[in-house]
């Protein structure tokens, strides 16, 4: 069983299922997840609601989520299974994960909870009932071999579904976007309140960075998760035209000279693929005051934490603001010496995150730790 949560591990967990499908075609997979992991042949859990969560949850979500739980909680019981592969989301996925080994069964955590960022309070709960971590980011092996959980780095996922290199103008060509000119891409989250709170202030920032550039073109990448009228919510006050491409981040990312993008998994692919960005992201006021309370950690974006510095800016709350974000956009745009730097750290984040082959790496990782 392979039990993700979110767009990203949906992603994630149906390149971990291609995998095992090739090593053992004779498996049967069961699972939690969306699109992507039911075009892997992967079994979807039936009667379970969507949940999305950015912060502290509401009532309304809070018990939806209970009701997944007590789902999940009479399949474990009913089910003969080999082993229960978790992806990242651990909010919801470490609860998951204490039902399914008191039930019996073997638990497998592929993408780790960061106990790095959130200290060690998680950590606890993981070595008493996950028999083996499977980690994407080179610095999250030596923290759980300390903490004496069998853990493997197999590099990161994002490297299976990347071309070795991205050409700009193909790129523009294939989205059927002008050769020539700059081109602004917007990556607003795969979330309901991501998109609410970033979208509007990106676009707003976008018209400012137009004062400057008069011809840029803006491109908004759609994640494959996020309904239409989810986008033109946050579009509605928007003036100016703007292209919107579903189903195709890379493609977005590689065809502009610069990206707004909220904060979480697509700033790594903006960095594999050599894209300068800003990134945002705003939370509740109660979420920000427990994230400054908790976090262990002097970056939130991915990007800096892999490059173990501040590569790209992070605004976050009240810095998320327009003219914020049209500045620091700017502040590289302008200047090409700055842009080319991100440029190059950009590309030591790609050197540190593994070569390709992690999703069939982490699949003979859960093969052995089935046994089968």
């Amino acid at each position: 069983m392979i039990v993700a949560g979110e767009a990203s591990g949906d992603l994630h967990g149906a390149g971990l299922a291609k995998a095992l499908h090739t090593l053992r075609p004779d498996i049967r997979l069961v699972g939690v997840g969306g699109p992507h992991m039911r075009a892997a042949g992967i079994e979807v859990v039936q009667g379970l609601h969507r949940v999305d969560v950015v912060g502290v949850p509401g009532l309304a979500t809070i018990g939806k989520g209970l009701a997944n739980l007590a789902t999940l909680k009479r399949f474990f019981r009913r089910e003969k299974l080999a082993g229960v592969v978790f992806v990242d989301n651990p909010s919801m996925n470490l609860r998951l994960a204490k039902i399914a080994a008191r039930l019996g069964h073997r638990v497998i955590y592929y993408i780790a909870p960061q106990i790095w960022a959130w200290g060690r309070r998680r950590i606890h709960t993981i070595q008493r009932v996950v028999c083996r971590m499977v980690v994407i980011l080179p610095f999250e092996e030596p923290l759980y071999r300390e903490a004496r959980v069998p853990c493997r780095f197999v590099g990161h996922p994002l490297l299976d579904s990347m071309a070795p290199a991205y050409e700009r103008t193909r790129s523009r060509q294939h989205l059927g976007l002008p050769p020539e000119g700059m081109i602004l891409g917007v990556l607003p989250g795969s979330r309901r309140a991501e998109i609410r709170s970033l979208l509007p202030v990106m676009m707003e920032a976008v018209l400012r960075i137009k004062a400057s550039f008069p011809t840029l073109h803006c491109v908004i990448g759609q994640a494959p998760t996020v309904p239409d009228d989810w986008i033109h919510e946050g579009l509605h006050h928007t003036t100016f035209p703007v292209t919107l491409i579903p189903n195709q981040p890379n493609e977005v990312m590689a065809a502009a000279d610069f990206l707004l993008v909220a904060s979480g998994t697509a700033t790594l692919q903006a960095a594999l693929i050599g894209t300068p960005m800003v990134l945002a992201y705003r939370v509740s006021w109660l979420s920000a005051l427990l994230a400054r309370m908790l976090l262990k950690v002097d970056h939130v974006g991915l990007v800096n934490l892999v490059a173990g510095r501040g590569v790209v800016p992070e605004l976050l709350q009240s810095e998320a603001t327009a003219e914020r974000l049209s500045g620091e956009a700017l502040r590289f745009l302008k200047d090409r010496a700055q842009y080319e730097r991100m440029r190059e750290a950009l590309g030591h984040v790609r050197a540190k995150l593994g070569t390709p082959g992690a999703s069939r790496r982490a699949a003979e990782e859960v093969l052995a730790a089935c046994q089968v």
